[in-house]
């Protein structure tokens, strides 16, 4: 066994109401004054109240900034941070989606470093730890409150950039399948998939170790059973408490295995074309699947038990492409986009595409087979065509 190092959040608290423990959770890190951080959709959902009532009970002072907006830009960050900067805030309550959970993350490192946000990008380039802080998803789907990443818009150059970090390690992360059940079905369908791809692409990523494998699977598992009911019934709490669950794992697995092509192809469209993250993650899903399943087809015949696909009597790569075609069918029936027409990419902007993607080496380096520019340029322009054509193996 190769040397593997595992990390995730200081301590897991997860179940349904277990937002609830947020305010003990303060207090026992010593916060008296705490700043909330959200999003304004997520303020007037009134989810922010099942945050807010157990600080209260504890005397704990409350603020709240809601200025996070999707696919956050540097520029929010900055803006956020001046705006809260000296008032006293001992710890951070990041509540809502990824991006509420990313600028939270990166908030409280601001706090306690004085580099400029952009030199941040790249790997262990924080200095300094951040203040404390608590991150409690209302989504299914992103991980980040198991990950040491956070990604964010360069509108300089219009791509995403990530910061990784240890010191992005939330202390704390509360994981309450009841904080999703009032999330609409497209958002379900995208954060839903976003989640998939992190356990498939970290199952069959070149850093995946035996223990990463495990919880991968078993996020495979979790959401392929649970993901149409959860945006077909949002009401069905078992099928939020299975996608709670799956997406927590996939996180943690990604957070330890990485990922690879999947997510390098996606950042050009979030960045040149505004894609929402797990949008552009779930539609390239099948089609990065179809490039990678020769690399380990034993491992792909995996993920389509793990996907409760029959295997018996199918060979090992008839195994493995069945993987791909369910992956396909689960993305239709959940509603993702079938091609990146759908999002505004015309056939021309492919070879630019395929060169931004190509310089992700940090993703590209974990996908399990080597791509080319010209293999990426292929990729995305199965992407573009009809899902049944382009997937047929």
């Amino acid at each position: 066994m190769n040397v593997s190092i595992f990390q995730t959040a200081g301590q897991l608290i997860t179940g349904s109401g277990s937002v609830a423990k947020v305010g003990e959770e303060v207090a026992k890190l010593g916060g008296k004054k705490v700043l909330i951080i959200t999003d304004k959709i997520i303020r007037e959902t009134g989810l922010v109240n099942k945050v807010i009532e157990p600080l209260q009970e504890q005397s704990i002072l409350v603020d709240i900034i809601d200025d996070v907006i999707p696919e956050p830009p540097f520029e929010i960050l900055e803006e956020m941070a001046s705006k809260i900067s000296g008032k006293g805030y001992d710890v951070f309550v990041g509540v809502g989606g990824g991006s509420a959970l990313d600028v939270t993350k990166l908030l409280a490192v601001m706090m306690t470093n004085t580099e400029d946000v952009r030199d941040m990008v790249g790997i262990d380039n924080i200095k300094n730890p951040g203040l404390p802080f608590i991150l409690i998803p209302t989504t299914s789907g992103t991980g980040s409150e198991v990950t040491y990443n956070a990604i964010f818009t360069d509108n300089r150059d219009k791509v995403k950039k990530g910061i990784v970090s240890t010191y992005l390690l939330p202390n704390i992360a509360i994981v309450d399948a009841e904080l999703t059940l009032t999330v609409p079905p497209a958002v379900t369908a995208a954060t839903g998939m976003d989640a998939l791809v992190h356990a498939v692409e970290s199952y069959t990523a070149i850093r995946a170790n035996e223990l990463t494998d495990g919880i991968a699977l078993q996020a495979i598992k979790l959401i392929s059973r649970s993901l149409r009911t959860a945006v077909h019934n949002g009401r069905d709490l078992k099928a939020r408490e299975d996608m709670a669950m799956g997406s927590l794992l996939a996180g943690i697995s990604l957070g330890n295995a990485g990922v690879g092509a999947v997510h390098a192809l996606a950042y050009p469209l979030g960045g040149k074309f505004k894609v929402p993250h797990g949008v552009a993650n779930s539609l390239l899903l099948p089609y990065v699947m179809k490039y990678n399943v020769v690399a380990n087809l034993e491992k792909f015949s995996e993920v389509a038990k793990a996907m409760g696909e029959n295997v018996e009597g199918l060979s090992t790569r008839d195994a493995a492409e069945l993987a791909v075609h369910a992956m396909a069918r689960l993305s239709q029936d959940v509603g993702i986009p079938e091609s990146i027409k759908d999002v505004g990419v015309s056939a021309e902007d492919i070879p630019a595409l395929a060169e931004e993607a190509s310089k992700i080496d940090r993703l590209l380096s974990n996908n399990p087979r080597t791509l080319t520019v010209k293999d990426i340029e292929k990729i995305y322009q199965e992407a573009y065509g009809e899902v049944r054509e382009a997937l047929e193996v």
